[in-house]
């Protein structure tokens, strides 16, 4: 499989870097501290034309591929995977249009995010994390309406949303066949928005509880047929997951680059301890991984684009790109010492926000799972 970039690639791959160097980097530690995510970054990126990357031309936007949102993401995430991560949500919210939206559906929500609206995808629920199947909250028809009543937790980009993606049961009785998607507006009567979740890492990116009492939602509103919401979910992982790849590519390649930088400059024994075979082979082990991870997420990405199915290549993306930006955020701190473990570097901050990469969009665990059930079809 041939990774050459196309001139246009390179292109977006330079804006993206500049961009995140000199507008992501000097904001990341204080949108950390404050929790916050600093809007006049979402500014910038749309006036760049960094942000939406993926809406088709026909409604306004670029029309670029997966792979080059993935060479978008991992430059952006070299400076902060928090923010990085909170602009991500939008495009997954995209995603659930581009595989199952109608064109009214399309049009509405393409021109939201195009006129810098935020959405939220709302899966998790209190008893229904990895397993989706278990979601409580309830959908009733009722005359060509919905009544939608349950709770979400968790939800990323909730505090920002203006509209939320809802996966709630229309079939108590099924599991993954009982579940569909609705677009529910953020000021529709009966939607109430809970507390903040307070957060280890990936500070910048807002989340919180989402709660629906009696929320009326016209049937038009429903994205896809009933019972179609967790087949929607599991193909929205497959384009969603290659971009988690890249969010955690980012990071690790961060780790690594703050790494040898450090090691290059400081000295014991009379020389910089890059030099000694224990730090040295620390970098190359990070350095492997790393462009593992980037072969994998490129891999997965790029199958999208084909119009192929990637489902265990972005399992393995996803898998082992964010195991590998937790190794390498272990290990740069480990470079670093007793400095690794001060706030006045930044590889505290990684080693933070690369925990929670191998927990969202699905934990590790759950990679391996749908690795062994595609190497059983095989």
């Amino acid at each position: 499989m041939n990774f050459l970039l196309t001139e246009q690639q390179r292109l977006i791959q330079n804006l993206a870097r500049e961009f995140a160097r000199r507008e992501i980097a000097p904001l990341a530690a204080r949108a950390d501290q404050e929790a916050a995510f600093p809007m006049v970054v979402h500014d910038r990126m749309r006036a760049l034309g960094l942000a939406n990357l993926t809406i088709p031309t026909a409604f306004g936007g670029d029309g670029l591929g997966v792979a080059d949102l993935a060479l978008v993401t991992e430059q952006l995430s070299w400076a902060c995977a928090g923010i990085t991560g909170a602009v991500g949500i939008n495009s997954i919210v995209a995603d659930v249009f581009h595989l199952a939206g109608t064109e009214a559906q399309k049009r509405l929500v393409f021109d939201r995010l195009r006129a810098g609206g935020w959405g939220a995808y709302a899966v998790t629920e209190p008893g229904a994390g990895s397993d989706v199947a278990a979601i409580q909250t309830r959908a009733d028809k009722r005359k060509g309406r919905y009544l939608i009543n349950g709770s979400k937790v968790w939800i990323s980009n909730a505090p920002l949303a203006a509209f939320f993606i809802v996966f709630a049961k229309t079939d108590g009785a099924a599991r993954h066949g009982g579940i569909s998607a609705f677009l529910v507006d953020r000021d529709t009567p009966g939607l109430r928005l809970g507390k903040s979740m307070g957060k280890l890492g990936q500070r910048a990116a807002p989340a919180g509880e989402v709660f629906f009492d009696s929320v009326e939602v016209p049937e038009d509103r429903r994205i896809g047929a009933e019972g179609e919401g967790f087949l929607i979910a599991m193909k929205v992982f497959d384009r969603s997951r290659p971009m988690v790849g890249a969010l955690a590519l980012g990071l690790a390649q961060r780790a690594l680059d703050e790494a040898v930088a450090y090691a290059r400059q400081r000295h014991t024994m009379g020389k910089p301890i890059i030099e000694h075979q224990a730090i040295g082979h620390k970098l190359a082990d990070m350095a492997v991984r790393v462009e593992a991870s980037r072969l994998l997420v490129y891999q997965a990405a790029s199958l999208v684009d084909a119009g192929e199915r990637n489902t265990l290549q972005a399992a393995y993306a996803k898998l082992f790109a964010a195991d590998t930006a937790m190794h390498c955020a272990t290990e740069a701190i480990q470079v670093f010492g007793g400095m690794g473990y001060s706030t006045e570097y930044p590889v505290e901050k990684l080693f933070r926000d690369a925990k929670v990469l191998q927990i969202y969009e699905g934990t590790s665990e759950i990679q391996k799972s749908i690795i062994a059930r595609e190497l059983a079809r095989q």
